[in-house]
């Protein structure tokens, strides 16, 4: 344990994958994004329901009391009124849960007798029925960090939620709404934020490994169960990048530390309840612009009282996130208001020490105590400030479980209230599917080649070094190196070289290179390499293409005056730069060839493979050197 690793610390992942299959999980609709101008826009508004038992879950019930109104957008020839809601789902997509099945079997983990769907219940307006349907397909598997086993407690299969357009929080593309992905979560069984890192990217490895899963941004999601000793589980979602695991882990724990010293300051000061927000717009800091637009809009300044957390609100919990900032956070999401103020930070914003001490007085709050307030609708601003005290007042109990989420720079956020078992009940239009033998022994035999045997294999067969060999296997592109080294005998390190050197070379230019059709990559592989050109011009080919689309190889090589080189002309070139460097060459031998090169390859860079013109200027300086004794 170090010094950024409070004690007790406890990290599990849930790791959330789209899978590469045709169709969506329940309907018969592609599984591709799209980025035309929708044709249609639909509007609902979503609310709970109540559970089997009677009860409503209460991260629902928040979400239900933002009233939103949300707006889905769609395609017309794509348009299912199974994304829609209007129709019952289909049967649960087989590839779908072959793909979940090997996965489980690669993680060692027991598949269910039979597979259940469930709905969970989500109206944060991701989805269009209020719920998002979900099956446990496996538990109780197992993954090594080390020496270390980690335990995998289950993997369930499920549908991606809409997508959320960019800058509005309310409205959403229903092209991903349905895709297909599997949810892995762990056993909390990591104490370290680098363990959780390593953790995320050796399961990462695993499901690449089946060749099944998409790729590209936002295809795959990490979200993050933290808890300290004394602390509580919290959960942190969208942690994008892997990178970051590390730092939310590590900023997680800090925060949940500094509100357990917060709670035993608390204790210590014997704090009082607040009292009922106030409404204080006659008094209302006039300088300030937030509550003068508000006022004037014909909103109130609704305020209350924090009984002895005078500095409470101050105390930094995270960089540039303070005691203060956790309640304007809840403030935001139950009023909808800009955030809130607090005596703490002022006077400051055009709010004065005189209007700190008229609201004191009206308030009746000594120098012990906190005043926050807010500006906005009257409703709104009611709401805002009791969710703020209602969150002041957790403090007491010190960390309170919740969903968070992750920002940029790896610190968190308030989204939600944790949920409970209140929000999961059957979704009864789904048969479900008996997981048989037949079906496992037709898993068990298909089962993939996991990337560590893959990059010994290729070290192994292909002669590549360990370093290439591990980049190819785990490449997106590893198959088509395999059937252009198998089937078409292209040489293994020029053709792995390509796809990891010479295609990161060309992304940093800015060459789309994933546009680029896989057997249009292949068709300019196996033309260079079977002498069609030098080797150099296979980046030269592959910018071409990716700058003029729809066209073919040929139209490549024409129009970059590439392709076979007549033997004569080439060697009557050699012994011309030969020739003319007879000084050079008498007095080097052999070493001239570095020079001499230069010129030979300025003039048929791409057109021949270097190896050529070496081997022949290599033999017409030894024919030279012969003919004049030496």
């Amino acid at each position: 344990m170090t010094a950024e690793e409070p004690r007790g610390l406890r990290v599990g992942i849930e790791i959330h994958q789209q899978l590469d299959t045709r169709e969506k999980l329940f309907c018969g609709c592609p599984t591709t994004l799209r980025e035309e101008e929708p044709d249609y826009t639909l509007t609902r508004m979503l609310k709970p329901t109540y559970s089997e038992m009677g009860s409503m879950d209460k991260a629902a019930l928040f979400e239900w009391s933002k009233r939103m109104t949300f707006r889905y957008q769609g395609y017309r020839d794509t348009v299912c009124l199974v994304e829609l809601d209007e129709e019952p789902p289909h049967n649960l997509n087989p590839e779908a849960i072959s793909i979940a099945l090997t996965v489980a079997a690669l993680l060692k983990m027991t598949p269910a007798d039979e597979i259940h769907v469930m709905r969970k219940l989500v109206i944060d307006g991701s989805n269009t029925t209020g719920f998002q349907r979900t099956a446990k397909v496996a538990f109780g598997g197992w993954i090594m960090d080390g020496d270390q086993r980690i335990g995998i407690s289950s993997l369930c299969i499920e549908e991606d939620a809409a997508r959320k357009i960019e800058g509005d929080g309310a409205t959403y593309r229903l092209d991903r709404l349905g895709i297909p992905l599997i949810e892995i979560t762990t056993a909390p069984d990591m104490r370290s934020g680098g363990q959780a890192e390593r953790v995320a990217l050796s399961i990462g490895r695993v499901l690449k490994a089946t060749g099944r899963m998409k790729r590209g941004l936002g295809t795959i999601r990490q979200d993050l169960n933290i808890s300290i000793e004394g602390g509580a589980r919290v959960e942190v979602k969208g942690v994008q990048e892997l990178g970051l695991i590390s730092e939310v882990v590590r900023l997680e724990a800090a925060r949940q530390s500094a509100l357990l010293r917060i709670r035993d300051e608390l204790g210590r000061r014997k704090v009082r309840q607040a009292g009922p927000p106030q409404d204080i717009t006659d008094i209302a800091p006039a300088g300030s612009k937030v509550v003068r637009k508000a006022v004037e809009s014909g909103g109130r300044v609704m305020a209350a009282v924090l009984p002895g957390f005078s500095g409470i609100l101050g105390t930094e919990l995270q960089p540039g996130r303070r005691f203060g900032t956790e309640l304007s956070d809840r403030a935001k999401a139950a009023g909808g208001v800009g955030g809130i103020f607090h005596t703490d930070e002022l006077p400051a914003y055009g709010i004065t020490g005189e209007d700190v001490r008229r609201m004191r007085e009206r308030l009746e709050a000594d120098a012990g105590d906190c005043i926050i307030f807010v500006a906005a609708a009257a409703e709104k601003a009611e709401r805002a400030v009791t969710a703020a005290v209602e969150r002041a007042y957790e403090a007491l109990r010190g960390v309170p479980s919740e969903v968070r989420a992750a920002n940029p720079d790896g610190t968190t956020r308030f989204m939600r209230p944790m949920p409970g078992s209140a929000r999961m009940y059957p979704e009864t239009d789904v048969p479900s599917i008996v997981v048989d033998s037949a079906l496992l022994r037709e898993v068990s035999s298909n089962l993939p080649e996991l990337l560590d045997a893959k990059a010994d294999r290729y070290s192994k067969e292909y002669g590549l070094s360990r370093d290439l060999a591990s980049l190819i296997a785990e490449s997106p592109y590893a198959s088509a190196f395999e059937r252009l080294v198998r089937d078409d005998g292209l040489p293994a390190p020029s053709v792995a070289a390509t796809y990891e050197y010479t295609f990161k070379m060309l992304r940093r230019e800015g060459v789309d290179v994933e546009s680029l059709d896989e057997e249009l990559i292949g068709e300019v592989l196996r033309r260079v390499f079977r002498g069609g050109a030098g080797k150099e011009a296979v980046p030269e080919v592959l910018r071409w293409l990716a700058s003029n689309r729809g066209k073919s190889v040929d139209d490549a090589f024409g129009a970059l005056s590439l392709g076979a080189v007549d033997s004569s002309v080439l060697q009557e070139k050699v012994a011309e730069v030969v020739g003319r460097n007879m000084e050079l060459v008498l007095r080097e031998g052999e070493r001239a060839i570095k020079p001499l090169m230069g010129d030979l390859m300025e003039a048929y860079r791409g057109k021949v493979d270097g190896k050529v013109i070496f081997g022949m200027l290599r033999d017409e300086i030894n024919r030279a050197l012969n003919k004049c004794g030496h």
